[in-house]
């Protein structure tokens, strides 16, 4: 779709209809897998690149998913007949997922949204619903600069989904739901969805989501942010993909908060604290400024609301230009005219200017309710790969927290300890000399972290099986090296608390 009126949205009141389409669109085998056998690999990479032309080159035959894919995914007319071989043609019309074109009775029909096939976690068959021109992001630019687009799966949508924690819960809150990815995967696992959206759009293709997904259908609020929820409404878990954008206007509702700055991921990251039930999760995709004078980290932690713990994680930083060159071509501006193209550019530097930022970060921030008397809020930076999904490694961080708060020193080195499967050892130094210059130890899973330890701590870390406590541990250690077996145990529990919280060793409970 190239030009900017949005198109009339299927109705949300015909649940028939979208189990029947359901029921189609699976027997012609549109879905992830059969996306991807069709058009290949470097065809399939190419759609969420927003190009299309190697996907349009694959789907020149005459197969029934031939012809889906041209219709819900590359906006192209097919045949009346071609499709009434696949669909139930009249009744899709009639709910408004089909038009014609050109009014013809036995001409071509087009599709009036994106339907873009998507896997579940535990290979479920879902679909998502977006605007047209709108089902994956990239360079391209989306296909329409309407305010209220609806745009389907992109990165952060599924860096936020692989992230959450997916406990059984009894009520899950989706903050700006979008087109309804975050809502889909909760009704998963969550007993009672709420899914709020400034967008009226976005919450009728949320409900078509959901429907086509085959899945509950959720509760929908318009709103700003929190502001559709009831007093003392509370959840187990929320999740938000906000719009996170720095910009220096609210052009597009799917990216613009329409707040100053990054004012707007700090206020959802507060609103959280009070609508968390004890235990519970909330978890973001946030940007932040790097402000000059001021340390990032700090910023953050001044976010985090009273009574939570927090985990953040600076995945990416940017300078300014690159990330006003990233948005202006997310919006497709630079597809536009030049000088228009830059007289936004140099709004985007004047509103950095007027803040003194000099980059922006993006990452992930996790919020635990808690009733522990200090909170523990950790900051960090991690840019190197992970292992996606995360929610468990999420979930265990967590964990390890309450133990490690749970217990002195005198209890820790009591405790029992096993290295975690997929952790293996580095000795760093130069060529031939006798000792290493330092040890990393290494995880192959969840976060991939490495961390480097001296002596004592690599020693420590390779004998523990479970058999032995960490003190007894120590005291052999001690001897070997003929140290102080009291001071050796003083001095070790901080770094054995810290390979518990980063999840090389584990207590064996």
């Amino acid at each position: 779709m190239s030009d900017s009126r949005l198109s009339a949205l299927p109705a949300t009141d015909r649940p028939d209809v979208a189990a029947r389409l359901r029921d189609a669109l699976l027997g012609a085998s549109f879905t992830a897998d059969g996306l991807l056998e069709l058009l290949g690999a470097p065809a399939y990479a190419a759609l969420a690149r927003s190009e299309t032309v190697p996907a349009l080159r694959a789907t020149q035959g005459d197969t029934p998913l031939e012809a889906l894919v041209r219709l819900f995914l590359l906006q192209q007319p097919v045949p009346h007949a071609r499709v009434a071989g696949v669909l139930p043609v009249e009744a899709c019309l009639e709910s408004g997922w089909l038009v014609r074109v050109g009014g013809d009775l036995g001409g071509d029909l087009a599709a009036t949204v994106d339907v873009r096939p998507y896997g579940g976690p535990g290979g479920e068959d879902w679909f998502i619903v977006s605007d047209l021109g709108c089902a994956v992001g990239g360079a391209g630019g989306i296909g329409s600069k309407e305010e209220g687009v609806v745009l389907g799966v992109g990165g952060a949508s599924t860096t936020l989904a692989g992230i959450t924690v997916r406990t059984p819960v009894a009520s899950a809150l989706d903050l700006g739901t979008g087109s309804g990815i975050q809502a889909l995967h909760a009704a998963q696992h969550a007993t009672r969805v709420t899914a709020t959206d400034l967008n009226p759009r976005a919450l009728h293709i949320t409900a078509l989501t959901l429907a086509l997904s085959g899945a509950p259908a959720a509760d929908l609020r318009e709103g700003s942010l929190f502001e559709p929820l009831k007093n003392g409404e509370t959840y187990d878990l929320i999740v938000s993909n906000p719009p996170f954008v720095i910009s220096p206007g609210a052009r597009l509702t799917y990216r613009d908060g329409g707040m100053g700055g990054d004012d707007l991921c700090r206020s959802v990251v507060q609103g959280a604290g009070e609508r968390l039930n004890e235990g519970g999760f909330a978890q973001f995709l946030a940007n932040w400024q790097h402000v000059e004078g001021e340390d990032w980290q700090d910023r953050l932690r001044s976010w985090v609301p009273s009574g939570c713990d927090a985990w953040i994680v600076q995945r990416e930083v940017q300078d300014v230009t690159q990330y006003a060159e990233l948005w202006l071509r997310d919006a497709g501006d630079h597809r536009g005219d030049v000088a228009e193209y830059q007289a936004r550019y140099d709004a985007w530097l004047d509103e950095f200017e007027a803040r003194k930022v000099k980059a922006v970060g993006f990452g992930w921030i996790t919020l635990r309710k808690t009733s522990a008397a200090v909170p523990t809020i950790t900051v960090e930076e991690w840019p190197h790969p992970v292992e996606q999904p995360l929610g468990d490694t999420v979930r265990a961080y967590f964990d390890r927290l309450d133990y490690l708060r749970a217990r002195d020193d005198a209890a820790l080195l009591a405790d029992h300890f096993k290295l975690v499967p997929e952790v293996v050892q580095e000795q760093v130094g130069l060529p031939g000399a006798e000792d290493p210059e330092h040890v990393v130890l290494r995880q192959n899973r969840g976060m991939r972290r490495a961390t480097k330890v001296d002596t004592v701590g690599a020693g420590f870390a390779g004998v523990c099986d479970g058999s032995l406590s960490a003190g007894r541990i120590l005291d052999a250690i001690a001897q070997l090296m003929g140290e102080d077996a009291v001071l050796l145990r003083d001095r070790t529990p901080a770094q054995i608390r810290l390979l518990v919280e980063q999840g090389f060793l584990e207590p064996v409970r």
